[in-house]
Order: structure tokens, then C-alpha cells, then sequence
């Protein structure tokens, strides 16, 4: 295998998944994916940045201008917008969101379209917010399982966010503590994602340590992690054990809620050197101004095309 699939080496993938993999991978064997499904997550509070973006045409230009492999979308913004730019840029289509409204303790993510939808308009992938944890999980796993069964039908790649929410989240680290993504992103690879998006984890607290709820096996590892002198090696560490977790499985790194270009960079090596797939990147990106959203997506695109050694 050469080495723009040197990611997907260790587990089986079907012709179809791999063929259409390719279309949103790197000749350096990585990706880099422009989402944008906030708007459905998050609101419309989103439309407060004033730089144009709450405009999907914004968006399809920033994907176009900057290069990126593909972009993640709903339905209504695929078929109105992406299908505008006339093949120049993959699509993943995000089959599932939910509003800001209800609460997080009973967290479900539902259909917005279907994996026939996905084959219909043309996409490389579909995306799936899978909410590890939640109360709700008795809907969403059979829902998931029913994508990945319409996936291997099409031929589709599935790409799990492998997000923890709800309840017992909350109460047992919070769904940014390495317990919480450590094993959605394990859930996420047991339910056969083709890629797995993440979020780095956060150090536990000191409260953490103390909660019965969170196993030993976790407070461990994150002692050894904390006792660490340098902060860029212990969340190098804390993003190792997420890549561990997926055993095999590309993990795309999220990127969260808009950060300054030298903390965006630092966690972009810190995932890349970590064995990181790339990275899917949204408000990052879109929330900053077009020439200055071109220059980080330079950046990036230079750590993900630097020599790396072979998997």
C-alpha cells in the first residue's frame, strides 16, 4: 500500500470505503476537512462573526481557495451550495444533528438526510455524531448501526464524531475529560467507523482524582501525564492514548471553539506527532477573516505535508 493510505494499514477497509477515501486524502497520506454543521449544533448565534460566513458561498470559497480535501455539511447547504462548485471539492454529508435547545443530559443526534441521499448528491463520505454516554444511547447506537450497514451497502466511508455527552458524562470527568474521549472514540471504532473525529482531551482536574465514578486505570494514566514537566509532551501524551484507542482506525483531531493561531498550530503538531490523521477544523477556520482563515490553512497544510516517517 503506498503512502497516501499508509493511515489505513492496520484494520480492513472495503474497496469502496478506500476507493472513495482517497478522493479526500492528502498525497502525504493525511486530510484536512472545512465542517460546517454549527449552525445546526450551536444556532444561529454563529451569524454574529460579521465576516460573511454565516453564508454558505462563504464557506464553498474558503474550501475552494484554500485547498482543503473536502468539506462536512448538512443536506440543505450540499445540495444548494456544494453542488454549486461542480465537483472541485469533496463531500462529506452529515447525516445527523442536534439544536441547542433541548438539554445535553439526554443528548440525541437525528437524521437531517440518509446514506441514499449521500449516494444520490454525489458524496465521497458521510459524517455521524455518535453521543457516547448518553442516556440516550439505546436510540443512537441502533441508529448508528443502521448507517454503517447503509454504508457498506454504498460503498461509503463512515466518519464517527465520537463525542461524549449527558449525564453520566458529566458526572464522571465531563465529556472533554481523557475517560470520556478515550472510550467513545474506542465505542466509535467497535461500531466499525471507517474514521473516527475527536476532541483532544482536557487534563482531569483535581476533583477527578478523587471521583469514585472515573476507574483507576484512568487517574493513572493521566498522573504519569501530569507529572510531565513539559505541557506541549502532556498533551502529546493525552493525544497518543486517544490514537491508541482507535486501534488503527484514523482519528481526525477536532478543533473547537476558535482559538488564537499559536495555540490552533501548537495542537496541530500535538496531534500530527501523535499519529493524528489531519484534522477537521470549522470555526477555527470560517470564524476568522477570508486572507487570514488562507494564511492558518497554510500553516496547517504544511505540518500535515511534512515528511513523516511510514506507519
Amino acid at each position: 500500500m503506498d503512502n497516501k493510505l499508509r493511515f489505513f494499514q492496520k484494520a480492513a477497509f472495503s474497496t469502496g470505503e478506500i476507493s472513495n477515501v482517497e478522493k479526500f486524502v492528502r498525497a502525504s497520506g493525511t486530510s484536512l476537512i472545512l465542517p460546517y454543521d454549527q449552525f445546526i449544533e450551536h444556532d444561529n448565534r454563529h451569524a454574529d462573526v460579521g465576516n460573511g460566513s454565516d453564508d454558505p458561498d462563504f464557506i464553498m470559497k474558503l474550501a475552494v481557495d484554500g485547498g482543503y480535501n473536502a468539506v462536512a455539511v448538512h443536506y440543505g447547504v450540499a445540495k444548494r451550495y456544494w453542488a454549486k462548485l461542480g465537483g472541485k471539492i469533496p463531500l462529506i454529508l452529515k447525516l445527523n444533528g442536534k439544536t441547542s435547545f433541548p438539554s445535553q443530559a439526554n443528548a440525541l443526534s437525528v437524521h437531517t438526510s440518509w446514506v441514499e441521499d449521500a449516494v444520490k448528491i454525489g458524496a465521497a463520505g458521510v459524517g455521524y455524531t455518535m453521543y457516547y454516554g448518553s442516556p440516550a444511547q439505546n436510540l443512537d447506537l441502533p441508529q448508528l448501526a443502521r448507517v454503517r450497514s447503509d454504508c457498506e451497502e454504498a460503498g461509503l466511508p463512515l466518519i464517527v464524531w465520537a463525542y461524549p455527552r449527558g449525564t453520566a458524562v458529566d458526572a464522571k470527568g465531563g465529556k472533554e475529560g481523557p475517560y470520556a474521549v478515550q472510550s467513545a472514540v474506542r465505542m466509535a471504532m467497535e461500531m466499525g467507523a471507517t474514521i473516527i473525529k475527536a476532541n483532544l482531551p482536557e487534563p482531569m482536574k483535581q476533583e477527578d482524582f478523587d471521583n469514585k465514578e472515573i476507574p483507576d486505570f484512568f487517574k493513572k494514566q493521566e498522573k504519569e501525564i501530569q507529572a510531565m514537566s513539559n505541557p506541549f509532551e502532556q498533551k502529546k501524551a493525552r493525544a497518543t492514548l486517544v490514537v491508541k484507542a482507535a486501534q488503527g482506525i484514523p482519528v481526525l483531531f477536532s478543533g473547537g471553539s476558535k482559538i488564537s493561531d499559536e495555540d490552533l498550530l501548537q495542537n496541530a503538531k500535538v496531534c500530527l506527532e501523535s499519529g493524528g490523521f489531519g484534522f477537521i477544523f470549522g470555526r477555527n477556520m470560517w470564524k476568522r477573516e477570508p486572507a487570514d482563515a488562507l494564511v492558518i490553512t497554510k500553516k496547517l497544510q504544511d505540518l500535515l505535508d511534512a515528511p513523516k516517517p511510514q506507519f
